[in-house]
């Protein structure tokens, strides 16, 4: 016999709608289904938030950075000639650039603002980082050796109050020795060009220089700090970088954009454990007030226990009715519940703009979070996971309620009939 067809499904189905005339019973199933809707929703929301900014965070990231890089373990790296050419020869490397990373200060009338000054091959870094198509004014072509020219992030530019065309000093740390004493090496560039990555950090502190000029300001002759690499994989970056450098007889200094921005990943990793941890507790709670609602029912329908207990219904068929009632709550809830926090996730920064919009206020600033949108990316394992645990938890506030429901003696409850 199928489910559909035992008493105990029938009884279960009935036993959802109102036990009396007020509907108070029907009022509190709503209410028990609601709290379980807005739980799991909530949940998938915040799951699928957290899924979205890493995505977002990995991919802002591999935009202007390297996917590993290789330097010189005492300085410069004046072999990078050879480093590139075996970097190239490896299968799964996409592209090799050599680059100058330096710290600078940049002085622009009475704003300064300190920084990362990285010397490139214009037409070599375009293969191998995002930051070509990053420009909003300006292009990196535009970085030709011994033109002295800069590309800063937009951030920067607006803190320095400068554009294209403009002119800013480029200070060195290092200082030159003069018969006066040390004086500071400096030189004033031009900023032909403006990008936006949409990392704060990037925007505010990187500029971008021709590597022949960050050479002849910083002394640096014909060597580079190291090569960065664009891989096929970004996931081979960790094993393909040491393998290079075994290759080369070691002596250099590896990298890879795990391991720089593995703070970042690490966090955002944890903090989705203790949120689903958190916020299923919150579920936990909507999921026990199917406790009091069959509690309610059970006491409602004390009667009606009892006759089927005459008409030989054991105590199995009993509690059979009411999980079934209690289970049907469960899915109910969780079900909407996951479609509720599905449809808000995939409508989230449309959502947020709109908020945006009518309070005035700017929920995520880009100097803290390092992107200004929120976005949002639904995996099919988290629905998952999230619907069986709810589901679980709906089970056991079913068990109680339904157990006391079997113990009923019919005796008992008919005695004051």
């Amino acid at each position: 016999m199928a489910l559909r067809d035992t008493y105990e499904w029938l009884l279960g189905m009935r036993y959802l709608r109102s036990g009396n005339k007020r509907g108070f019973l029907s009022f509190i199933t709503a209410i028990s289904i609601g709290g379980l809707t807005l739980g799991v929703a909530v949940l998938v929301v915040v799951l699928s938030v957290m899924n979205g900014f890493e995505k977002e965070l990995r991919s802002r990231i591999l935009n202007v950075t390297s996917h590993a890089t290789l330097m010189g373990l005492d300085g410069p790296l004046p072999d990078w000639q050879i480093v590139q050419e075996q970097a190239r020869a490896m299968p799964g490397v996409v592209a090799a650039a050599p680059y100058i990373e330096v710290k600078a200060m940049l002085v622009a009338g009475s704003r300064i603002a300190g920084m990362q000054l990285r010397g490139v091959l214009p037409e070599e870094e375009a293969q191998a980082v995002g930051l070509g198509q990053a420009m909003v004014s300006g292009s990196l072509d535009e970085l030709q050796a011994d033109s002295w020219r800069i590309a800063i992030g937009e951030a920067l530019a607006k803190e320095l109050n400068v554009t294209v065309g403009d002119t800013i000093v480029v200070i060195a740390p290092e200082g030159t020795v003069t018969p006066s004493g040390m004086e500071p090496r400096m030189r004033r560039f031009t900023v032909s060009g403006i990008f936006r990555s949409g990392m704060y950090e990037y925007d505010r502190g990187l500029a971008l220089v021709h590597a022949r000029d960050a050479a002849r300001l910083y002394r640096l002759g014909d060597a580079m700090t190291g090569v960065r690499l664009q891989l096929s994989d970004p996931l081979e970056a960790p094993s393909l970088v040491r393998q290079l450098a075994v290759d080369l007889g070691g002596g250099y200094y590896v990298s890879d954009w795990t391991r720089n921005h593995a703070n970042f990943f690490s966090s955002i990793r944890m903090t989705k454990s203790m949120l689903f941890v958190i916020l299923s507790m919150i579920v936990a709670i909507a999921a026990f007030n199917i406790v009091a609602t069959l509690v309610m029912v059970v006491k409602d329908k004390q009667q009606d226990i009892a006759i089927l207990r005459t008409f030989g219904a054991g105590p199995r068929n009993i509690l059979g009715v009411f999980v079934v009632q209690g289970t049907l709550i469960g899915a109910a809830g969780v079900g909407l519940g996951i479609l509720l926090g599905v449809v808000i996730s995939m409508n989230l920064e449309a959502l947020v703009h709109g908020l945006e919009a009518l309070t005035s206020v700017r929920f995520l600033d880009e100097k803290v979070y390092f992107m200004s949108d929120l976005p949002a990316s639904v995996e099919l394992g988290d629905v998952l996971r999230i619907g069986l645990v709810a589901l679980l938890l709906g089970a056991l506030a079913t068990a109680y309620p339904a157990w006391r429901a079997s113990r009923t003696a019919p005796a008992e409850a008919l005695r004051h009939d």
